[in-house]
C-alpha cells in the first residue's frame, strides 16, 4: 500500500493560487462528499503542499481505501481512491475441534464492515491463540480472500489444527526437601501418557503454568518453607512443535515451625482467650501458611456470628532466622465500614442470576460480613449446578463500598443413571433414571426413575420447587409404584402405591425442617404356602396415612466431599390420621467428619438408630425396619434380625442401631482419575418385633463386619465397589461380600 502525491509547479507559484475544484475519482460505495469531509484542503482554499499530505494521511486512516493518490491537475485537485471491499460472509474451515461459533466470537471482522489486511492478521492472532490455550501449538490458520462483484469479498480462515502439543517431560532444579515426582503431583499439569486420553492436564497451558506456579508456593508453605519462591518456569517447544518441556527453577529456603502464638483485639468487650480454641496453629508445629489462613477464616466467622460486623484480622509475624522459628501475633482489629455495592454473577449461561442470588446471605446495601460470604459460597456450591463457583470481592465506587463477583462454571445438571449390582438376593439388578436438578435454570429438581430387577420392579415420579412462592420454602411431591418379590427373604410379595407431599425450609442458618404427608397402600400378596404363620396373617391389603418431620443441623465444610463438620438429623413419623395403620416411627442419624494428619485422610464416625412402636396395634410387617446391603455391609438386606426359626422368613424388627467408622484415601494413581479407598467397619443389631412364640428368634447380639471399597468419579459414571466380611454374626444370619454399582451422567 503506497500513497503520494503529485506536483507540477514549482513550490512558489503553487502556494499562490487557490484550490479550484476537488475531483473524486476510483470511489464505488463512498459518497465524493465523505471522501472531501476527511481531508484538510477545500475549494476556495491555497494550494498547500503540507495540507495535502495531511489530507493523504487522513484518507488513509481511515481504513476505508486500500490505496489514495493526490494529484494536481490545473485548478483542480484529482484525488482517486482504491476501496478496500467489503466483508460479505465469513467461514472457517478445517477446524473440528473447536465450533465456528466459538471462532466466531473471537475475531473481530464480520459481515458488512471494511476489509483491512491488518485487521485480518490481528484475527488469525487471535485464532492461533485459542488453539494454544486447548493445547494445539501447532495449528496454522491462513487467510483466504474470494473476490465477489460490487466490491465484496468472502473471508475463508483455513485451519490446519494440528496435533495436540503435549508435555514430554516436567523437571525441577533446586528441589531437595522433595523428590521431582512428589512435586508433580502437587502441580496441575502433568506429563503426558496413554492412560490420560480423557483428560487435557497434559496438554500444555500457559495459564496453568501460572496456576502450577501457586501450587508450588502453596505446597512449600504449608510444609514449614516460608522463603520459599519459584525464581522461573520455563516452558520450551521442540522443534517439531509436538511436545514441551517445562522445568521449574525453585528456591526452597529454610524449613521454619511457628514460636509463640497469641491473639490481640482492640474490639470492645470481645473475650480473646476463648477464641484460642478455633486456631489451627500451635507453638512448636511446622509453619503452615494455609493453617494461618483457615485460623483467620474461622476466627472472622465466629466473630461475626458474634454480632461484629466489621472486623479485620491480620497475622503479625516475628520471624527468627537464627532458631527458623516464626512468632504469629493474630491481631484483630475493627475493620472499615464496607457495604456492597453490587453482586455481579458472570458464567451462568442456563441457570438464571436469581437461583444463584437467593443463595446469597447478602444483599446490596447490606453490611459485608467475610462470614456471610464465605457462607454464600458454600450453598451456592452445594447447589451442585456448577464445576466452579468462586466469590471474590472488588473495591466498589468508593471506599466504602465493595463489589462481589460470582464466577461460575455450569456442569450437567440433567442425570441418565443406569445403577447395577450383584447379590445373592437380587442377583442382576438394574436401576434407570432420568433426573434434571436445574429445570428450565430455575433450580427446579425433576425426577422420573425405574427400578428392575429379578426381585424388584419400581417406578418414581418427583417434583420439587426449591423456592416456593419466591421464600425459603421448597415444597414438592413423589408418586410411587413398588413391586418386591420377598419371597426369598420373609416368604411373600408386597405392592405399594402411594404419593408423599413434601416441604423443606430453614429454621436457622444451618438447622432446616422438612415435613411431609404420606398416603401409602400396602397389598402382601402370593404369601408361600411354606412361609411362616407370622407372614401369613399379614396377607392383605393396608391403607397408611401418614405425617412426619425431619430436623437437620448441618455443620459440615462441603455437603458433597465433607472434610471437616458433623450432620445431625431427627425425624419423626406418625400414622392414624384415617387409614388402617397407627404408630410413631422415631429415627436418627449422625455422622462427624474429621481430617487425620492431611486433608486427603478423611475419618468419618456415624450412628444410625430408629425405633417404631404401633399405637394399640401391632406394628405391621411392612412398616418394620430391615437392615443390611447398604445400611449394614456385608449383610444382605433383611438378612439379620427377627426371623422364624422354621422357615428361616426374615420378619424385620422395631427397633435398630447401627454405628460406622470409615476412612477415606486417596489411591497411589495419577490425581486426574479421582479414585477415593475406604476402609470401614459397621456394627450394630436390630431387634424387638411384636410376635412372639418358639419358632421366633429375636436376638439382641451385636453383629460386626468389616471391608474396604472405592469410589471412582469415571468419564462413565461414579462406580463404587464395596467388599466387606461379616466377622461377628449368628448363625442365621445371610451375609453378603461384594456389592458394585455404577451410573453415567448426560
Amino acid at each position: 500500500m503506497a500513497y503520494a502525491a503529485l506536483f507540477a509547479m514549482p513550490a512558489s507559484a503553487q502556494s499562490n493560487e487557490r484550490v479550484e475544484d476537488i475531483v473524486i475519482e476510483g470511489n464505488q460505495r463512498i459518497e465524493d462528499a465523505t471522501v472531501r469531509s476527511y481531508m484538510s484542503v477545500s475549494v476556495g482554499d491555497r494550494y498547500d503542499p503540507g495540507r495535502v499530505n495531511a489530507s493523504l494521511k487522513a484518507l488513509f486512516d481511515t481504513g476505508l481505501f486500500a490505496d489514495v493518490t493526490i494529484r494536481r491537475d490545473g485548478g483542480a485537485l484529482i484525488v482517486r481512491v482504491v476501496e478496500n471491499p467489503i466483508i460479505n460472509r465469513i467461514s472457517f474451515e478445517g477446524n473440528r475441534r473447536i465450533s465456528d461459533d466459538a471462532l466466531q466470537a473471537e475475531v473481530q471482522l464480520r459481515p458488512r464492515i471494511v476489509y483491512t489486511r491488518a485487521r485480518v492478521q490481528s484475527d488469525v492472532q487471535r485464532i492461533a491463540q485459542v488453539y494454544r490455550a486447548s493445547g494445539r501449538f501447532a495449528a496454522t490458520v491462513e487467510p483466504k480472500v474470494i473476490q465477489l462483484p460490487q466490491n465484496r469479498i468472502d473471508l475463508v480462515f483455513e485451519i490446519n489444527e494440528g496435533d495436540v502439543t503435549g508435555i514430554s517431560k516436567i523437571r525441577f532444579v533446586g528441589n531437595r526437601a522433595y523428590s521431582d515426582s512428589r512435586l508433580s503431583e502437587a502441580i496441575a499439569t502433568r506429563e503426558t501418557r496413554w492412560y490420560r486420553f480423557l483428560s487435557s492436564s497434559d496438554n500444555y497451558d500457559p495459564d496453568r503454568l501460572t496456576f502450577d506456579r501457586e501450587l508450588l508456593r502453596k505446597f512449600y508453605l504449608s510444609r514449614g518453607y516460608a522463603d520459599f519462591r519459584v525464581i522461573s518456569a520455563v516452558a520450551e517447544l521442540t522443534p517439531d512443535k509436538k511436545d514441551f518441556f517445562i522445568t521449574f527453577t525453585i528456591d526452597e529456603g529454610k524449613k521454619y515451625t511457628f514460636g509463640k502464638i497469641d491473639i490481640a483485639s482492640t474490639l470492645k468487650d470481645l473475650d480473646t482467650e476463648s477464641l484460642r480454641a478455633l486456631l489451627l496453629t500451635e507453638e512448636g508445629d511446622t509453619y503452615d501458611a494455609e493453617a494461618i489462613e483457615d485460623s483467620i477464616q474461622k476466627l472472622t466467622f465466629e466473630i461475626g456470628q458474634l454480632g461484629y460486623a466489621f472486623v479485620d484480622i491480620r497475622p503479625k509475624v516475628e520471624r527468627d532466622r537464627e532458631n527458623l522459628t516464626i512468632g504469629l501475633t493474630y491481631q484483630i482489629d475493627e475493620g472499615p465500614r464496607v457495604y456492597v455495592e453490587r453482586i455481579n454473577i458472570t458464567g451462568n449461561v442456563r441457570t438464571l442470576d436469581r437461583v444463584i442470588r437467593r443463595e446469597f446471605r447478602m444483599v446490596e446495601g447490606d453490611a459485608f460480613n467475610t462470614a456471610k460470604l464465605r457462607r454464600s459460597q458454600q450453598r451456592i456450591r452445594a447447589l451442585g449446578f456448577f464445576e466452579k463457583a468462586e466469590v471474590t470481592q472488588e473495591p466498589g465506587s468508593a471506599p466504602d463500598r465493595t463489589i462481589i463477583n460470582v464466577d461460575v462454571q455450569e456442569q450437567s445438571t440433567g442425570e441418565l443413571s443406569i445403577g447395577a449390582g450383584f447379590s445373592t438376593s437380587e442377583s442382576v439388578v438394574g436401576d434407570i433414571s432420568i433426573r434434571e436438578r436445574n429445570l428450565l435454570g430455575r433450580g427446579q429438581n425433576l425426577k422420573v426413575a425405574l427400578g428392575i430387577s429379578t426381585k424388584r420392579q419400581q417406578i418414581d415420579l418427583g417434583f420439587t420447587e426449591p423456592y416456593f412462592l419466591d421464600r425459603e420454602l421448597a415444597a414438592g411431591f413423589d408418586l410411587f409404584n413398588i413391586r418386591r418379590d420377598l419371597q426369598d427373604r420373609s416368604g411373600f410379595d408386597q405392592r405399594s402405591t402411594g404419593l408423599v407431599l413434601r416441604a423443606r425450609f430453614p429454621i436457622l442458618e444451618r438447622l432446616d425442617m422438612s415435613t411431609n404427608y404420606t398416603v401409602r397402600e400396602d397389598e402382601v400378596t402370593d404369601v408361600d404356602d411354606d412361609a411362616s404363620r407370622l407372614i401369613k396373617s399379614q396377607e392383605g391389603t393396608r391403607l397408611t396415612s401418614s405425617v412426619g418431620y425431619d430436623l437437620t443441623y448441618d455443620q459440615r465444610d462441603d455437603s458433597i466431599e465433607p472434610h471437616n463438620g458433623y450432620v445431625l438429623v431427627f425425624g419423626q413419623e406418625f400414622a392414624g390420621i384415617g387409614g388402617d395403620i397407627r404408630y410413631l416411627k422415631n429415627d436418627g442419624r449422625f455422622v462427624y467428619y474429621t481430617p487425620l494428619f492431611t486433608d486427603d485422610l478423611v475419618l468419618s464416625l456415624g450412628a444410625n438408630v430408629g425405633y417404631i412402636f404401633g399405637i394399640g396395634e401391632d406394628v405391621e410387617l411392612f412398616s418394620r425396619y430391615f437392615i443390611g446391603g447398604e445400611t449394614f455391609r456385608g449383610f444382605k438386606s433383611g438378612g439379620i434380625g427377627p426371623r422364624d426359626k422354621l422357615t428361616g422368613d426374615s420378619l424385620g424388627g422395631n427397633m435398630y442401631y447401627v454405628g460406622t467408622a470409615s476412612i477415606r484415601f486417596p489411591l497411589p494413581v495419577p490425581n486426574e482419575f479421582n479414585i477415593k479407598g475406604r476402609l470401614f467397619t459397621d456394627v450394630g443389631t436390630i431387634t424387638d418385633v411384636d410376635e412372639s412364640g418358639p419358632e421366633v428368634s429375636d436376638s439382641s447380639m451385636i453383629r460386626a463386619s468389616v471391608g474396604v471399597g472405592f469410589d471412582w468419579v469415571s468419564p462413565f459414571g461414579p462406580i463404587r465397589v464395596d467388599l466387606a466380611y461379616p466377622v461377628v454374626k449368628s448363625d442365621e444370619d445371610k451375609t453378603e461380600i461384594f456389592r458394585f454399582s455404577f451410573g453415567t451422567r448426560f
